[in-house]
């Protein structure tokens, strides 16, 4: 049995599960493995810059893949898109910005849009644009994110763009979390913690077992991180990842830590060379309790399709089968 939405319909897809496109995660490695076990890849261009993007896209030619960017990097350069679209890509995938004033360009190359939003608002706004796919993204999800939950604000969007498919992001890194998400009304999934660990991710060996010994309680959101990095992060949306020693001296103190920055930038970028995730950030979302091990992309996809599968199946034991509809209370009866 296999699962067929309008996802994997429109897509060409044989899983409907997407990569998300994770910045320093999802290189050229992860996102062929992803679409060769049957989903679709989607390579983490990011903060648009032009040399490592086409790097990566050199390695993927020939392959099946989408490319997300980050919509306000993409502003600053935008002739990023036009060498993007020279390869061909299915999809890309945009979020934290206004899509406007590129989504004709992509759907005229022969692309579909897949637009991200966080909020009930960006999700109709999208759609008046033209979006082909519109992502709901909960504040569950590993890096930057919103404030509303992915259950809400999922089944919200699939009433609100009803016309379109819907995949549902945050919190999904199993079959359970797929099932649930198309019961919910979503036509699949984007995940992206659920293949922080894989083999193929450009993510350092000592961040894959941070994450593999952490539960979702350690994760926090914060913008300390953002500094740290030298990133200007508009408002609103802030990175979720692991809470470590240096969220635990700077998060609640972002005041002083202005005022030391330029030394701390130094110290973090130190950090992070070494390896050293007791300071550098593990960015990763709440459902990184279910990531336990890593695993090669193709395993990861198959046990969450096999997952769901099972779900799916044992879905008819929570229905009572009467030939009257059911009223009052004994709605709620198994």
């Amino acid at each position: 049995m296999s699962l067929k939405t309008q996802i994997t319909d429109l897509l060409g897809i044989e899983h409907p599960i997407l990569l998300a496109p994770m910045a320093g995660v999802s290189g050229s490695q992860l996102t062929s493995a992803v679409s060769a076990a049957g989903g679709l890849g989607l390579l983490g261009g990011g903060y648009c810059h032009r040399d490592w993007i086409r790097q990566e896209l050199d390695a993927l030619q020939g392959t099946f893949f989408g490319v997300g960017l980050i919509t306000w990097a993409l502003d600053k350069d935008p002739e990023v898109l036009e060498m993007v679209l020279a390869y061909e890509p299915e999809a890309v995938f945009l979020s934290f910005g206004d899509i406007g004033p590129y989504v004709q360009r992509i759907q005229g190359a022969g692309a579909r849009v897949i637009a991200q939003v966080q909020t009930l608002a960006g999700a109709q706004e999208a759609a008046a644009h033209g979006a082909d796919i519109i992502v709901a993204q909960g504040t569950e999800a590993g890096g930057h994110g919103g404030a509303r939950a992915t259950l809400p604000l999922v089944a919200a969007v699939v009433d609100a763009v009803s016309d379109r498919p819907v995949l549902a992001a945050g919190g999904i890194a199993d079959g359970r979390g797929l099932a649930a998400a198309l019961m919910l009304g979503a036509q699949g999934v984007v995940c992206g913690t659920a293949f922080c660990a894989s083999d193929e991710g450009l993510n350092h060996t000592r961040a894959k077992s941070a994450m593999i010994q952490a539960t979702g309680d350690d994760t926090l959101r914060s913008t300390v991180f953002d500094l740290a990095r030298g990133v200007d992060w508009p408002g609103g949306w802030k990175l979720r990842s692991l809470a470590n020693d240096f969220t635990a001296r700077w998060h609640n103190d972002l005041d002083t830590f202005r005022r030391h920055l330029a030394a701390e930038q130094v110290r973090y970028s130190q950090a992070r060379e070494a390896g050293n995730f007791q300071e550098a950030a593990v960015i990763v979302g709440e459902a990184v309790d279910l990531v336990r091990a890593t695993a090669p992309a193709r395993k990861i996809v198959s046990a969450m399709v096999r997952e769901a599968q099972g779900c799916l199946k044992t879905a008819p034991k929570f229905l009572e089968i009467s030939d009257q509809p059911l009223t009052g209370p004994e709605r709620y009866r198994m």
